[in-house]
């Protein structure tokens, strides 16, 4: 329940503040004085749309209070959102426009907590309803209405209508997997084509040693060097084993040097150090020249064996050109190529595996929607005896209304197109709401929607009505003042009106009127600056607590005027009001 409101800077309102109470109660005044301007700013604080032109002008600045007394599950609710209390049962919602060098700047807060639009549309479905008669347009959308008619069903409804979405979207997801895989279908065969070839190529190749290449290459050279070794082995044995007088092999040399290190370590033993060395070095030398002359022996030319590794040496070094540069790269993309073609051959699914499963997604689509529709049916035949009995009371008492649903193609909301089917008179022959429906029709038609929908589980606690009593009068007026009083028994009701009936119904009564003000200003003179006043007009809220006040407000709309005949029915209108809420009781 809105139980404050200030408004700072915000159109023609420089400063107000309204204290509003459970019921129903109307902002009354003259045609332009401003009354939309109050829900106009209870529409900004709760996130409405902003612009520039709603700060008022000659400043930068607008801000807007809004004050709502809540229940314990709006309480957690908050909780959730991690904003905490400020009062208990209360919070405050505010807003701030600022604008500078054409910039528009605005901030959100629930109880001192910047918040961002999202979360505060999420609050304001929770704390109000703002009803106009332009409204109507939404009304007549086959869209809105199934969605009134889902929310009038509760939360069966709601469970149900959240399985179909995710079924839906189980059937999206198979639907766009099966349009895939027979979309890639050739790109897949075509890929298989040249995966094949490539593991045929690789396999030809029977890669299994990384390091194969370097290891041909190096028996590639000794083979086609073998008489070149040969020779410079033989010398090599020549120079360290096997030598002449005119040329000492090394051994021979080693050998002498030994002799003379023995005979002198006889007499020095501090040579012996050396003498082991020498013998080292002798006995290596020997070694060496035993090893390259069974090496050089052992060498022999096979142009066949040569021939080979020639054609093996330019099939890897082929190979490593298309799938290298390595051969370590090569088997490792011939491991990668083997696994997707598995993959490709056996490792997804078939299109007829698709198709099925497409299918069944399908199928269950189709249960849980006809599960759904089942549900509004029911609440389709429970809504038509209800508002009916609602419209009934407003002049309307041999109305028809259907709530009809068509099948259609099965999507996230279902496979129902919800049209409400309408005929106000006698005789008239029953047709879509937003075909027959006049101004004053859907005026009442609307009023008691919303009294159908006084006992729905996210039904707001205030509900604001912007002249839905516009195009009606008399009995229908006086019908629609007690139906709204009605629904002030079990929300907070605000109404902007321009009916003396239904402002004589109210709990609270509110006159807006534009005011004309002097403020100073500097403006700039030849002579120089001086302080002129500047005429300024504002917009006025004032209670109409004091029944005299009341009286002539409810004169002035009746007749224009405070003539004795108009306070005496507008006495009148406050007396049956009284004497009808007494009866409500």
């Amino acid at each position: 329940m809105l139980v404050n409101l200030k408004i700072n800077n915000f159109a023609l309102v420089d400063s107000l503040e309204l204290d509003l109470s459970h019921g129903l109660s109307v902002l009354t005044g003259e045609t332009g004085a401003g009354k939309s301007i109050i829900l106009d700013a209870i529409d900004m604080v709760l996130g409405g749309k902003a612009n520039s032109r709603m700060i008022r002008s000659g400043s930068d600045r607008s801000t807007i209070e809004a004050s709502f007394q809540i229940n314990s599950s709006l309480n957690q609710w908050l909780e959730e959102q991690e904003i905490d209390s400020i009062e208990e049962n209360i919070i405050v919602c505010s807003r701030e426009l600022v604008v500078s060098n054409t910039n528009l700047r605005s901030r959100s807060r629930v109880n001192g907590v910047l918040v961002n639009r999202q979360l505060m549309t999420q609050l304001r479905s929770r704390l109000v309803e703002i009803t106009a008669q332009g409204q109507t347009v939404n009304l007549l959308i086959s869209e809105k209405q199934r969605d009134l008619l889902d929310l009038y069903g509760g939360k069966s409804i709601a469970k149900q209508l959240l399985k179909v979405s995710q079924t839906y979207e189980n059937a999206q997801q198979a639907k766009q997997e099966l349009d895939r895989r027979i979309q890639s279908e050739q790109e897949l065969l075509q890929r298989q084509d040249l995966l094949e070839f490539q593991l045929k190529d690789l396999d030809e190749a029977e890669l299994t040693d990384a390091d194969e290449l370097d290891e041909l290459e190096q028996e590639r050279d000794r083979l086609s060097h073998v008489v070149e070794l040969q020779q410079l082995g033989h010398q090599a044995y020549q120079l360290l084993y096997e030598g002449d007088e005119d040329a000492p092999a090394g051994a021979d040399l080693l050998g002498k040097a030994e002799s003379c290190l023995m005979e002198m370590a006889e007499y020095d033993a501090e040579l012996a150090s050396i003498l082991e060395m020498v013998q080292s070095g002798l006995a290596q030398i020997v070694e060496a020249g035993q090893q390259i002359n069974s090496y050089s022996e052992g060498l022999e030319a096979d142009p066949e064996r040569l021939g080979e590794i020639e054609t093996r040496i330019r099939q890897l070094k082929n190979i490593c050109r298309k799938y290298g540069p390595d051969l370590s790269d090569a088997i490792a993309l011939y491991e990668q190529l083997q696994q997707e073609l598995a993959q490709i051959t056996g490792g997804g699914q078939s299109i007829e595996v698709l198709q099925q499963e497409y299918q069944l997604a399908t199928d269950k689509l189709i249960q849980e929607c006809q599960k759904l529709t089942k549900l509004r049916q029911k609440a389709a035949t429970k809504l038509e005896k209800q508002l009916v009995q609602e419209l009934k009371p407003l002049a309307m008492d041999k109305v028809v209304f259907e709530c009809r649903l068509i099948e259609c193609t099965p999507t996230a909301m279902g496979a129902d197109r919800v049209v409400f089917y309408f005929s106000p008179n006698p005789g008239e022959a029953i047709q879509p709401l937003s075909v027959i429906a006049s101004g004053g029709e859907m005026s009442r038609f609307l009023l008691a929607l919303k009294a159908c929908f006084t006992g729905a589980e996210e039904s707001s606690s205030t509900l604001i009505f912007d002249e839905i009593d516009a195009g009606v009068s008399g009995k229908v007026a006086q019908a629609i003042a007690e139906k709204l009083h009605q629904l002030g028994k079990q929300h907070q009701v605000l109404c902007v009106t321009h009916q003396p009936l239904i402002a004589a119904m109210a709990n609270g009564h509110f006159k807006v009127e534009k005011t004309i003000i002097e403020e100073q200003a500097k403006s700039k003179q030849k002579n120089g600056s001086s302080d002129l006043p500047d005429i300024r007009t504002v917009v006025r809220v004032k209670p109409l607590s004091e029944h005299p006040v009341r009286v002539a407000e409810l004169a002035q709309i009746t007749g224009g005027h405070s003539a004795d005949d108009a306070i005496a029915f507008a006495e009148s209108l406050l007396a049956k009001a009284a004497k009808y809420r007494a009866s409500q009781l």
